[in-house]
């Protein structure tokens, strides 16, 4: 399972030209799940985004965790972090889990983080328009494989 964070001063998600969800200060999360995943890798990404500090202390420097700030996280489903490039320059997407399961485990992912933080999210499977106002920039790639 692959976590692309994005630390945000604002976030929002858009289907069929309606905003569907949207957050203030928090993380924009882009949700990749991989064949393999597990409800294990579920637990290591919620545990480790939780306790991540990336967020300033009042000396500025990355000290505080999400929880610490009182931040929001905006979910989005993100199949293509599975792109595999090793062929060529079209990505095949052979690595991601099958919509069915994948959704199964997007929604868990969700509610176990919803237990530390307000949890928005994007539609599973839809096209989607992402605004995102990155903070910083701070931008973090977390793969449940390498925790």
């Amino acid at each position: 399972m692959t976590a692309l964070i994005q630390r945000v001063t604002s976030s929002y998600v858009n289907v069929d030209d309606k905003e569907i969800a949207s957050i203030g200060k928090g993380y924009n999360i882009l949700l990749g799940v991989m064949k393999e995943d597990t409800e294990a890798d579920v637990e290591k990404l919620v545990n480790k985004i939780v306790k991540l500090r990336i967020f300033p202390n009042e000396a500025g420097k990355m000290d505080k965790s999400i929880v610490d700030v009182g931040g929001e996280v905006l979910v989005v489903s993100q199949f293509t972090l599975a792109a595999n490039l090793k062929r060529g320059t079209r990505p095949d997407f052979n690595g991601a889990m099958k919509p069915d399961e994948a959704k199964r485990l997007y929604k868990v992912f969700k509610e176990r983080l919803s237990a530390f933080v307000p949890v928005e999210s994007g539609v599973f499977g839809a096209m989607m328009e992402v605004g995102i106002v990155n903070d910083g920039p701070v931008t973090i790639i977390v793969d449940s494989r390498t925790l």
